[in-house]
């Protein structure tokens, strides 16, 4: 067998594994957020399809799939049907560069491979490429569907992702800059010894401002502003029923999984936690991503079931008035210590 081909088969198979994970996990963060907020709440949350309730995303799915496909007979039919997808593939391929683990050996077949999709130079660039694409979707649907409130959410969402981006590039610098590298393999790789959410000052910071620009970025609450429903009806999908309408709701769920791996790879370490990742020949890395990632998750909904939505003058004036500025302050910070070797860097 050629090497091309080897090479096809194992970016097929990685290709394969991560789209599956991605999808699951949206199944199944439903489910965890329900049982979360419903545990918060002092309630019981869905238990009844299958074995504690974990056949519910399957019946909510099936119901979807058999509910009836409107399209507003005003609305761009084209773009229409197209926003949905293009708001969900990015979500999909976001992870492409994200390390998943160290090399590992395949049983039986005695061959080698990295616990990732492509570990390229510019993977920073390439998911601040993709996650921008994302923001059509949403703007699009709310043009297309010839509806005043789905336009005022898409025309909400732009105004805040685009605002909230601003600072999330800036907080994205200063890991690219104490790692030297805009690879995100790298940037595990030199938070071998200290994590750099433990950085003093500059990495706290940076991480809780990316961490609220991500929250920002998915729609999450206190930023759901785009899908307010006592303002706008549900904003920028009302005019959405069926599949189109679980393809926003996967989008979402797939997004907030993709956000916080790329989270946990920039400031918490990635897959390595304290040399336990070489543990199981290797097969331990994405086991411990993947406890980072659900980390997160229960702390966006925690978020969600705890603060109220952002009033909408607020969210932009904090975004530019506060968010753009401190992460402005951080970067320069980072960089005058590592100028003066206050911090070392992995050059």
């Amino acid at each position: 067998m050629s090497d091309f081909v080897i090479f096809l088969i194992d970016a097929l198979v990685k290709s394969l594994i991560i789209v599956v994970s991605l999808l699951t996990g949206f199944a199944y963060t439903t489910v965890l957020e329900r049982r979360v907020i419903a545990r918060i709440q002092v309630r019981i949350g869905p238990n009844r399809a299958g074995p504690f309730g974990l056949l519910q995303p399957v019946s909510e799915g099936l119901k979807l799939f058999f509910k009836e496909d409107i399209v507003p007979n005003e609305a761009d039919k084209v773009i229409f049907t197209l926003a949905p997808v293009i708001t969900a593939v990015p979500a999909l391929i976001v992870l492409a560069v994200v390390p998943l683990g160290s090399e590992v050996t395949i049983p039986f077949l005695n061959y080698t491979t990295s616990l990732g999709l492509s570990d390229i130079n510019v993977g920073v660039l390439y998911i601040l490429a993709v996650t921008s694409i994302s923001v059509y979707g949403i703007t699009l649907a709310g043009w297309a569907s010839a509806n005043k409130y789905a336009m005022l959410g898409g025309l909400r969402s732009a105004a805040q992702m685009i605002s909230y981006e601003l600072a999330l590039g800036v907080s994205l610098l200063v890991p690219v800059s104490l790692a030297g590298s805009l690879s995100l393999g790298a940037i595990i790789n030199a938070q071998d010894p200290v994590w750099f959410v433990f950085y003093p000052i500059v990495g706290q910071v940076a991480a809780a401002i990316f961490y609220i620009a991500i929250l920002a970025e998915t729609n999450r609450a206190p930023f759901d502003l785009p899908e307010a429903e006592q303002e706008l009806t549900a904003g920028y999908h009302t005019e959405y029923s069926g599949m189109k309408f679980a393809a926003f709701f996967m989008a979402e769920y797939m997004k907030m999984i993709a956000v916080s791996a790329i989270f946990a790879s920039l400031f918490l370490g990635g897959y390595r936690l304290f040399g336990l990742e070489d543990l199981l020949g290797g097969w331990m890395g994405p086991l411990i991503l993947a406890g980072k990632v659900v980390a997160s998750l229960v702390f966006m909904i925690w978020l969600r079931a705890t603060l109220p939505r952002f009033r909408y003058d607020r969210l932009m004036s904090f975004g530019w008035k506060v968010l753009l500025p401190v992460s402005l302050v951080t970067l320069v910070l980072t960089w005058v210590v590592i100028v003066l070797e206050l911090i070392p860097v992995a050059l």
